[in-house]
């Protein structure tokens, strides 16, 4: 008796049915907002950091940028870079498809996009002594911090976890080269965010630096956000 080869699972099925072989226009410009995310949102606090007075990008975070006459600048930034990775986790849905995936990633970035958004409305506290002649965290944070915490805290936490998802994704679809980077990027992005959290306590040998550990891990994420995104319009 012969045996038939086994058929396609249903999230082959899927994709084949929702999302055409290779991405289209459409799909290819919503991962160019992936790809420009990263950079775009790097450029504008850089330069933004680079001539603001009394502000140090090696000790101060970037919500801090938001203080001050042009604080808009940071604030429009945040929402700019978030609307981009709305758009990415919209553009990004087909790409996990194909590798056999569902609605897991692009909910992640979605939220991702949404806590950016959130992060532009909601202004922070003064933190490690900036703007100048404030205290190094505010004793009692305000409403707006806590919000401001609530939406920018996926940035640290569900980035990582849309790695480790992507990296099961890859991993199964035999993509490993981009199994094992995905799945760096997780590890690296915690391990720099418990660093980061650390030094933005206030009185340890980190805090000094914790403005250089929040922008690593915000570049290891982002790294990965634009990679993927590349990678994905080029199959």
């Amino acid at each position: 008796m012969t045996r038939t080869a086994p058929g396609p699972d249903r999230a082959t099925v899927s994709a084949v049915r929702t999302c055409p072989e290779r991405p289209d226009r459409r799909e290819q410009i919503l991962l160019g907002c992936g790809i420009a995310a990263g950079p775009v949102f790097f450029t504008i606090f850089s330069i933004a950091g680079a001539l603001r007075p009394y502000y140090s990008p090696l000790r101060h975070p970037v919500s801090s940028l938001e203080f001050g006459p042009y604080g808009w600048i940071q604030s429009v930034n945040f929402l700019l870079t978030g609307v981009l990775v709305v758009l990415f986790g919209w553009g990004v849905r087909c790409t996990v498809r194909r590798l056999g995936g569902g609605w897991t990633v692009p909910v992640l970035l979605l939220v991702i996009g949404a806590g950016l958004i959130g992060a532009a409305v909601f202004v922070p506290d003064p933190l490690s002594g900036y703007p100048p002649g404030s205290p190094p965290t505010a004793p009692d944070p305000s409403l707006h911090r806590v919000l401001h915490d609530l939406f920018s805290t996926p940035v640290f936490t569900v980035l990582p976890a849309a790695c480790v998802v992507m990296a099961r994704r890859f991993a199964k679809a035999g993509v490993r080269p981009w199994a094992v980077y995905s799945g760096l990027s997780a590890l690296i992005m915690v391990a720099l965010f418990v660093l980061t959290s650390i030094a933005f306590a206030q009185g340890t040998a980190l805090t000094s630096i914790g403005g250089l550990l929040q922008r690593l891990t915000l570049a290891t994420g982002f790294a990965w956000i634009t990679l993927v995104a590349a990678w994905s319009s080029r199959r």
